[in-house]
């Protein structure tokens, strides 16, 4: 791509030579682009359905994406984005097209075949948007004068599903993967970050040829920066005359990590919050690619710009230096740029395993588990007894996505997993079911196989498909493969439905010296029940009952702990009786599932304390 920008009149004119190729076995007849800008006009799909929602109260609160509100109905014709294509030809020959609004439909006078390649010559045109979602120009907030996402026409995902030409209505994205070679020109006092590396850093200066350093002067009104990126879905840019610009190596042959920001005039010191998150990043990539895959780019940018936090390749615009926002944006990196979800489809597993894996990350930087984090935000917001009793049953990791779900399973808003992103009813049900309850599906995916399993799977998965769209089933079925376990049941429960896990300790007795617990599932999912008893004597006995329809079990987490591998639990009986050589009156408590990994959405009766 060739892109020229006026920061005068905030028009951006450009040309596209793309390479397409057809891998798929199927003839292509027509090709559909993405046109994202023209989102930003006065009763567009998203200006409609933010004020649609926006009528509905939940929680005391409008059901609207705050960011957007009703913003775009009030915008301008200078301030309104548009993107508009001058002209489409395949192979040097015009061909036809048509707008359905933020969709480009070209239909082709010769379809692609099966394995060929075509070249796509494209040129257009498009006014910056006033910032509204994501991408756009002046940001009140934060002062970056342009935040350039989905900026290009961009062409839609064609897989064995055929095409995805979603609207763009509020979320999310899906796309081609690609090497790209994008010229910028533009006013020569602007300063950028993007998506690859810049080709010509020597002819830049300001840090991308050294460490430290200004622009370098050109005699031209405008200057030519070239930036490059190999095997991306998308590409994300930024401009601003006030940036400041960090760089930090990570280690020997690692990625270099570009921050690059806008000082406050009002901060005492500017620049420190970011040189924090520089020096975090260095810190915390040897755990992630431990834990989660290598990193297979040569760098990583955190630009300040956008609404908020949104990941593109291999850069992220974040419009503060917030270290919790900054990991979770990275690890999109794993878990979108590299594997390549349809966010549509699995927004689950996007923003879910996303926000497993800043957790993770988060615990690894403070030494400390999230829970503790969480306890404090509540307990310095609200002294309310309901508030407390939530923090006693939360896991010591993944707090917030527990009770993110336990909150919106209380609300009566959920939907199945499998709702489309863009289709929930509210957008409050969308965001928790997509970051809480995706990210409680890898921690209690750890309950149901053990931690250290989950965990190895992650990594076989990343390795398996990487740069590949991998799908939940996908997914699924290499857990079954690694773990030995059918989990089927777990997809069809979490993902496919909204029914809800409750298991209570119904009684005990003793029996010829022998004492019988009886556990009851009120809950309409049946899952696993790791049971612990423990006794008098400082003794404990762990339980693990596998649900039958594991057609296995997992091993026992901790070797120090007594353990016994029960009888599987028939899903299809309400109660099972687990039992102990110990007398009734040696034990102390006992207690479904201690590590609370486990969604039970009502705890209180999962733990019986005994006084003698």
């Amino acid at each position: 791509m060739n892109v020229q920008l006026d920061v005068n009149t905030n028009m951006l004119t450009g040309k596209q030579k793309i390479d397409y190729y057809n891998n798929s076995p199927d003839k292509l007849d027509k090709l559909f682009f993405h046109l994202y800008w023209n989102a930003f006009q006065p009763n567009s799909m998203m200006d409609m359905r933010s004020r649609e929602l926006g009528k509905h109260l939940i929680n005391g609160r409008y059901d609207w994406d705050p960011r957007v509100k009703d913003r775009i109905s009030q915008l301008k014709p200078d301030e309104a984005g548009f993107q508009k294509i001058i002209s489409f030809k395949m192979n040097g020959i015009s061909q036809p097209f048509f707008y359905h609004e933020t969709i480009l439909e070209v239909k082709l006078k010769s379809p692609i075949l099966p394995s060929s390649k075509v070249l796509l010559e494209v040129e257009f045109e498009s006014q910056v948007p006033l910032q509204v979602r994501r991408a756009g120009r002046d940001n009140p907030n934060t002062g970056v004068r342009y935040s350039m996402s989905q900026w290009y026409p961009k062409i839609c995902e064609y897989d064995k599903d055929g095409w995805h030409p979603n609207p763009y209505v509020a979320r999310e994205f899906y796309g081609v993967w690609g090497d790209f070679e994008v010229n910028i020109r533009i006013d020569k006092k602007y300063k950028l970050g993007a998506t690859g590396t810049l080709v010509n850093a020597a002819e830049i200066g300001w840090g991308y040829d050294k460490d430290t350093g200004e622009l370098k002067p050109v005699n031209a009104a405008t200057r030519l920066w070239r930036f490059s990126g190999s095997r991306v879905h998308d590409f994300v840019w930024a401009a601003d005359t006030a940036y400041r610009h960090i760089s930090r190596k990570t280690y020997a042959g690692g990625p270099v990590v570009h921050v690059i920001y806008r000082p406050k005039r009002t901060d005492a010191n500017p620049d420190s919050a970011w040189r924090v998150l520089a020096d975090a990043a260095v810190k915390v990539l040897p755990f992630i690619e431990k834990n989660f895959g290598k990193y297979p780019y040569p760098q990583y940018s955190f630009i300040q710009g956008g609404d908020g936090g949104m990941e593109y390749p291999m850069a992220t615009l974040v419009s503060g230096p917030s270290l919790g926002t900054a990991f979770h944006e990275w690890m999109h990196s794993w878990y979108q740029m590299i594997l390549g979800f349809n966010e549509s489809k699995y927004a689950w597993m996007d923003e879910g395993f996303t926000n497993f894996a800043e957790d993770r990350v988060m615990k690894f930087h403070k030494g400390r588990p999230s829970a503790e984090d969480y306890r404090d935000m509540l307990k310095s917001a609200s002294s309310n007894d309901n508030i407390r009793n939530l923090l006693e049953y939360l896991p010591e990791d993944h707090a917030d996505g527990y009770a993110g779900y336990f909150n919106l399973v209380k609300s009566g808003l959920q939907e199945p997993l499998t709702t489309h992103a863009d289709h929930y009813e509210t957008n409050y049900a969308y965001s928790v079911s997509s970051y809480s309850k995706g990210q409680v599906f890898l921690s209690q995916l750890g309950y149901i196989l053990g931690d250290s399993v989950r965990d190895k799977i992650l990594l076989s998965f990343y390795e398996k498909w990487k740069f590949r769209h991998p799908d939940a089933d996908d997914f699924i079925r290499l857990a079954e493969e690694k773990s030995g376990i059918q989990l089927d049941w777990y997809k069809e429960y979490w993902i496919e439905g909204t029914k809800t896990i409750n298991y209570s300790i119904d009684s005990l007795w003793e029996q010829q010296g022998k004492t019988k617990i009886r556990l009851k599932r009120i809950g309409n999912m049946p899952m696993p029940v790791d049971l612990r008893i423990s006794f008098k004597d400082s003794a404990t006995e762990d339980h693990l009952v596998p649900l039958d329809l594991m057609f296995g079990n997992k091993r026992p987490e901790n070797p120090k702990h007594t353990s016994f591998v029960e009888a599987p639990w028939k899903w299809t009986h309400p109660t099972y009786i687990v039992e102990t050589s110990r007398r009734l009156t040696d034990l102390r408590s006992v207690e479904i599932d201690p590590s609370r990994r486990m969604a039970d959405v009502d705890r209180k009766n999962n733990k019986l304390s005994l006084d003698w």
